[in-house]
């Protein structure tokens, strides 16, 4: 039977088409992609062409490296969807509206090389990662036009990436779009109301009912939410409240690393390396002071295909759960899963417990 669920984060509609459930190893590739080497003499990203990039305006290099030693780099992005120049005038022309395309668009180059996703680094390496996003949100929030910073990933053609070298980007906006104020504005009904932060109610939630928790640990919980938009949709949503992931402290930066890094792992052995999206939702620089909210990082996979249906009612969401016996879910424990929403967490669960043990904190939990 369908269900219609509404994510309460955003009162959006999501159809869960259960009776064309696919089967957890449907979503499955028949291979991992094919290996890529470790350098690129061409890629603008591998170490020794960083004369091919923009200056940089952040690195992370061991004590006393070289220019080419780096571990992490950012700079600005040579194909800028905004460039910090001219002003924030908005110009009509009758009904239409429009102002400079004034911003700031970042690349944060993750490693030195070209064949190393963030499931396969070294720990401390994706911990570096973590540092540079929150040393680049940083500076980007002293730019007094500077009303949103988004940071996010591509990873694969069907999520938008143009180039193979593992890379995030960071966008710096003047302006908060609809359909990210959505978020903003629904947390702040709710919060008005009942003085609560919706998505820390959404967290505490997904713990009691322990249906579709990935993975917790003492800093951090990492779920499939109950409005899930995509198959394997998963949120990480830290037990601290703070409404600015600029705010992160050192301390959480193990931590997070390593569910991140968790959370990848899974996809990258459980679905043979899917493309996906992941983006970090922070509060509005003006409201980083507030408490209707708390950042967050939203992770979405891309195993399906959006139709006409999809496109033409952009709020109402249609996809498949995984459905079948979890026959993948006895790689870490014996169980038959026979409840759609169990047996996609099946599949995340499915890969092996080994994934788990080098949690900094408290030892993760898998609830499926």
């Amino acid at each position: 039977m369908p269900a219609i669920r509404q994510d309460p984060t955003t009162h959006e509609w999501v159809i869960i088409a259960t009776e064309r459930a696919r089967r957890p190893h449907d979503f499955q590739r028949d291979a991992l992609p094919p290996a890529v080497e470790a350098y690129d003499p061409k890629c603008p990203f591998c170490p020794g062409n960083e004369h091919l990039t923009p200056p940089e305006d952040f690195a992370i290099r061991p004590d006393g490296g070289i220019a080419d030693s780096w571990r992490v780099r950012a700079m600005a992005n040579k194909f800028a969807a905004l460039v910090p120049e001219g002003g924030l005038e908005r110009r009509d022309a009758g009904l239409f509206r429009g102002m400079t395309g004034y911003g700031k668009h970042e690349v944060v180059v993750e490693t030195q090389r070209h064949d190393q996703p963030v499931a396969l680094m070294e720990l401390d390496r994706v911990e570096d990662i973590i540092r540079a996003y929150r040393a680049r949100h940083l500076a980007l929030r002293e730019d007094q036009q500077i009303r949103l910073i988004l940071i996010f990933k591509n990873h694969g053609r069907a999520a938008g990436t143009s180039l193979e070298h593992p890379h995030s980007q960071i966008v710096a906006t003047p302006v908060v779009p609809a359909s990210v104020r959505i978020r903003y504005e629904t947390a702040t009904r709710y919060h008005d109301d009942t003085g609560r932060c919706i998505h820390c109610v959404v967290r505490d939630e997904e713990l009691r009912q322990g249906t579709r928790v990935l993975i917790e640990t003492g800093g951090f919980a990492a779920f499939h939410p109950f409005a899930s938009r995509v198959p394997f949709e998963t949120w990480i949503v830290p037990k601290s409240h703070s409404s600015s992931f600029g705010r992160i402290s050192d301390s959480a930066i193990p931590d997070l690393a390593t569910v991140l890094q968790t959370v990848l792992k899974k996809l990258y052995y459980g679905l043979g390396n899917p493309d996906f999206n992941y983006i970090i939702h922070s509060a509005p620089v003006e409201d980083e002071d507030k408490d209707y909210y708390i950042w967050h990082i939203q992770v979405l996979p891309r195993l399906t295909l959006q139709a006409g249906f999809e496109l033409w009612l952009r709020h109402v969401h249609q996809h498949r759960f995984a459905g079948g016996d979890g026959r993948l879910h006895a790689r870490s424990r014996s169980m038959m899963v026979t409840d759609h929403v169990r047996s996609r967490c099946a599949l995340m669960h499915s890969i092996p417990t080994w994934l788990g043990r080098d949690m900094r904190s408290k030892k993760p939990t898998c609830h499926a």
